[in-house]
């Protein structure tokens, strides 16, 4: 991705919402974008990362192993959704695995990079903590959401099955 693309898909992210153009750029500048291929891993349950992954097309599934090499889709993240944000805060192991649903484009922000930003654009980096959040609610929201309507149909509840 050029740096005009990867500005543009960070500009339309729900990410970057309460950022103005030059904040965005700034963001731009600290991330590095590549296309991961259909079921390529991007990180393993367990493991810890340093970086934050926003998707910019395509989608990932969070994934668990259950046992002989098979695994369980827990939910699918879509355009926007971000990933891997408690490794980029406080270096928590991932809790499950994220695989590529077909061709998926992310942009990943290194947390030391990131932490580079303190001092020269604190703004930056608060909103961008802001966004953070914003995301990660949304997300969870959703998951939310589909637990309902998965334990209303399960149980037969409320005339929705």
């Amino acid at each position: 991705m050029s740096t005009v693309d990867e500005f543009a898909a960070l500009r339309a992210s729900p990410f970057t919402t309460e950022m103005d153009d030059e904040e965005v750029r700034v963001l731009a500048s600290i991330s590095t974008c590549r296309a991961l291929e259909d079921e390529e891993i991007l990180f393993k349950e367990g493991e810890t990362g340093p970086s934050l992954h926003m998707i910019i097309e395509g989608r990932l599934a969070v994934t668990r192993d259950t046992g002989g090499g098979e695994w369980t889709v827990l939910h699918i993240l879509g355009r926007g959704d971000l990933t891997g944000e408690m490794s980029f805060i406080d270096g928590r192991p991932h809790s499950a695995t994220l695989r590529a649903l077909g061709p998926t484009k992310i942009c990943s922000f290194d947390r030391e990079r990131f932490e580079e930003l303190v001092a020269g654009n604190p703004w930056v980096v608060y909103k961008a903590m802001r966004g953070i959040v914003s995301v990660v609610h949304d997300i969870l929201h959703r998951m939310n959401a589909q637990y309902v309507e998965m334990s209303n149909y399960i149980s037969k509840q409320h005339g929705r099955y």
